[in-house]
């Protein structure tokens, strides 16, 4: 009953958010689930002022919820297969090179920035750090979130080539963040802090992951194409998700990468073959809807996480910072190899402005910040991580369009 009543409550909530943001606020939806969930725990967080609310309790509820097993082991992997799945290979083969570069180097790379400018400021602030955590930080936090720009990408015009290489290297980043963040937290309980034990991790957690998706892709598409009735297909792509990502995670390999990749062999390996038109209609209207529910839950979680924090006023100007960190990194990650090794990525400058804006921060990164074992130093990073996320998503989200239209000048 409790389980019913947690998730009829969240459907309710986003529901009725989502009516108000689309009859007054007309927002893009996940911006406009987000921000009047932000506002809302707002105003519970401070009606300590004015009311009797009983906060202690709904902080304690919403502890119970295990709001980031929730992402992690439910929504994650439904989330990324409907990502690969909406996803078209030939357009991500032809920007194969950029997604790539951005999507391991771009990981890797703003993760050792964001710790070393993170741990100089927790420093200079007064805030004790290991710099293992500030390592943790830079891998949870790298990864980018396209779920709230992509509409507004459209409606922007933005060029289809710029709009694919922020998809690809979402898709992908999320994996590699995920395999990164797994690796060093297993060396930090493990007190074994080598590069070899790291790059064993790291290979075992990513190769295993894609190995797995390329084979749970394969029977998927050789299941599909021994039928063809609509309602079990949605059915094996549904059982496809739920299993196969279990096992990952039983296996200690990368689900979210095993979910990318079975989600782009689905969509894209002999489509004509394994799927009849009418079928590939309803798995792509059922995956659709299933994402759109899934982003309405997450992001009134997100925005939840608000009334559990600790504001002390040190770990909030840490958190303030970080935004300016994180901004930075990015400009590095997208900038560098641009000057650099120009003809390889073969952008203009109005796609490296609307890819360095468009990395935005999502519900993965809070995820895995709650997903650490309950200290000191997890407030400090889930604060840090929490004023990177509120900023990316209300912020850029909301200047994305501007940004767009002022780059085609």
């Amino acid at each position: 009953m409790n389980i019913y009543f947690t998730l009829a409550f969240l459907i309710i909530i986003s529901s009725g958010f989502a009516y108000l943001n689309q009859r007054f606020l007309k927002l893009p939806f996940v911006i406009g689930l987000f921000f009047i969930s932000t506002v809302i725990s707002i105003l519970i967080i401070s009606s300590r002022l004015w009311l009797h609310l009983p906060i202690d309790d709904i902080s304690k509820y919403i502890e119970r919820l295990h709001i980031e097993e929730i992402i992690l082991k439910i929504f994650l992997g439904f989330l990324l297969f409907a990502g690969g799945l909406h996803t078209n290979w030939k357009d991500l083969k032809q920007q194969i090179r950029p997604i790539a570069t951005f999507a391991v180097g771009g990981v890797l790379l703003s993760t050792f920035i964001i710790s070393l400018l993170f741990y100089g400021a927790a420093q200079f602030i007064g805030v004790q750090i290991e710099y293992i955590y500030c390592l943790i930080f830079g891998a949870l936090i790298s990864p980018t979130d396209p779920i709230a720009v992509l509409g507004i990408l459209t409606k922007a015009n933005v060029p289809k080539r710029t709009e694919t290489v922020i998809v690809g290297e979402s898709l992908f980043n999320d994996g590699v963040g995920v395999v990164v963040f797994i690796a060093l937290l297993d060396t930090l309980h493990s007190g074994t802090y080598s590069f070899s034990h790291f790059a064993f991790l790291f290979l075992q957690e990513a190769v295993g992951g894609i190995a797995m998706g390329f084979a749970l892709g394969y029977c998927l598409y050789l299941l599909l194409k021994s039928i063809d009735h609509f309602e079990t297909e949605v059915l094996l792509t549904l059982a496809f998700v739920m299993g196969g990502y279990a096992l990952c995670n039983y296996l200690h390999i990368s689900g979210a990468l095993a979910m990318v990749v079975m989600g782009l062999i689905v969509s894209n390996f002999r489509l004509s073959e394994s799927m009849s038109d009418a079928t590939q209609d309803y798995v792509q209207k059922f995956w659709k809807l299933l994402d759109v529910v899934l982003n309405a839950i997450l992001f009134i979680l997100i925005a939840f996480v608000m009334i559990v924090l600790d504001f002390e006023i040190r770990y909030v100007i840490l958190g303030i910072v970080s935004i300016f960190i994180v901004l930075l990194a990015r400009v590095v990650v997208v900038y560098l190899p641009h000057l650099l090794i120009p003809t390889l990525l073969k952008f203009t400058r109005s796609d490296v402005r609307i890819i360095t804006w468009g990395g935005l921060r999502g519900g993965l990164s809070i995820a895995l910040v709650l997903s650490m074992p309950p200290s000191e130093t997890r407030n400090v990073l889930l604060i840090a991580t929490y004023c990177c996320v509120l900023f990316s998503i209300i912020v850029q989200g909301l200047t994305i369009e501007k940004v767009a239209a002022a780059s085609k000048r």
